[in-house]
């Protein structure tokens, strides 16, 4: 036991601790997420994240230590967020021939989800910091940070109320559009990725790729409609209005 404790100490320590217990806790929760069936409820992303905080606190291990080893993924999701323009590049013509009403859409949908956040923090009476870190929820985490500081929220929390849009849309995105009826054909899958990647950033992207190819690239697409319209309008509306 002590050789175990001691070995323990040092690998906790290293870089190697973070990066290996991630892959190994997302592995686990990915297979068990495809046994499943894909089943919303077993997202793994959902599933990495509680084991990993609840081992970081079983283990007293923290954060900073952790993210040492954990940083080498995070480097990896700026090339991912690129590869997803792959699809959207094998569906060029139908973007050429939709690309004012896409436009539209993402344009109404980044103004619902930014708005309703706003009107339900305003009639709940959120302090204000905290009602300005929800105005970019839907947007991607690290753009949803520098909005919120543009604007007078607060970074931090902003992150956090972008990650959990991301998994309320990842695990309640498909009960929504089947209550909804929206159907699973071609244009069906289309509609239901642009509508979670509006609603629900890279979380819900990675969603829509699990599911269907279609969704996939058209919730891609919205991920980055979101991105520029949020980043640009914003931080202008609210140095007009705030």
């Amino acid at each position: 036991m002590p050789k175990f404790v001691e070995l323990w100490v040092y690998l906790s320590a290293t870089p190697l601790f973070g990066l290996t217990a991630t892959l190994v806790v997302y592995v686990l929760a990915h297979a068990a997420y495809t046994r499943l069936q894909q089943a919303p409820w077993a997202n793994p992303v959902l599933w990495s994240v509680l084991v990993l905080a609840a081992g970081l606190l079983a283990t007293d291990v923290s954060y900073p230590t952790y993210f040492a080893g954990a940083q080498f993924i995070h480097f990896l999701l700026g090339p991912a967020v690129v590869a997803l323009a792959w699809p959207l590049w094998q569906r060029r013509a139908e973007l050429r021939q939709r690309w004012g009403r896409l436009l539209l859409a993402a344009l109404a949908g980044g103004v619902a989800a930014s708005g309703s956040a706003l009107v339900v923090g305003w009639a709940v009476d959120l302090p204000a910091e905290v009602v300005l870190s929800l105005a970019p929820k839907s947007v991607t985490a690290p753009v949803a940070m520098g909005i919120a500081e543009k604007i007078g929220g607060i970074p931090a929390l902003a992150a956090v109320f972008a990650v959990l849009t991301g998994l309320v849309g990842a695990l309640g995105g498909k009960y929504l559009f089947d209550a909804l009826r929206i159907p699973t054909d071609a244009a069906g899958w289309s509609a239901r990725g642009f509508a979670l990647g509006t609603a629900s950033h890279g979380i819900g992207a990675a969603r829509a790729l699990h599911v269907n190819a279609d969704a996939g690239a058209y919730a891609g697409l919205a991920l980055g409609l979101q991105v520029v319209l949020a980043a640009l309008l914003l931080p202008l509306l609210f140095r007009l209005f705030g």
